[in-house]
């Protein structure tokens, strides 16, 4: 019994501690181009026009999943740490990332981008087979870290100030 009871505290207590990153042997490379499309429908964001001397990070993140809800809520809330990196926010359906965006208000945030993978590069790019998928870029454009699950604000500041 009282191993039981620890391992239901373990479990419990899992989720408390900053996560790993994953490893993707794509680290230290520089960000790929690919398109976003954007709310407005008609207006693509290339990746290349993203500007080199600023950190940004890729979200992916899945409309209805409650742990990419909860990533953007961390997000929002702190917002005012956050706001020298640039968050590139994005899904593959286009009506649910509108209500995703729509539902956060996220046309309020100068330092977030909304869209949609218009040619489904991401995820195969990254290999990604779950969400929220977080990819950490440092001012060089070259990828620091990838994430998958929610991580804290203060440990995506950290890494960016690495």
């Amino acid at each position: 019994m009282k191993q039981l009871v620890f391992l239901i505290l373990i479990v419990s207590l899992y989720g408390c501690f900053a996560r790993a990153p994953q490893k993707t042997g794509l680290e230290g490379e520089l960000l790929p181009s690919f398109r976003l499309l954007l709310p407005d429908s008609s207006t693509y964001l290339n990746t290349n026009d993203i500007p080199a001397g600023k950190p940004f990070v890729l979200f992916y993140f899945g409309p209805h999943c409650p742990y990419s809800r909860a990533q953007m809520e961390e997000i929002i809330e702190d917002s005012n740490r956050l706001s020298g990196i640039h968050f590139y926010v994005f899904t593959l359906s286009f009506n649910e990332m509108k209500d995703f965006y729509h539902h956060y208000q996220l046309n309020k945030y100068a330092n977030i981008t909304t869209g949609i993978d218009a040619d489904l590069f991401f995820g195969n790019h990254f290999k990604t087979n779950r969400v929220p998928y977080v990819a950490i870029y440092g001012k060089d454009k070259k990828l620091k870290e990838v994430f998958t699950g929610n991580i804290t604000s203060k440990q995506i500041k950290n890494i960016i100030e690495k």
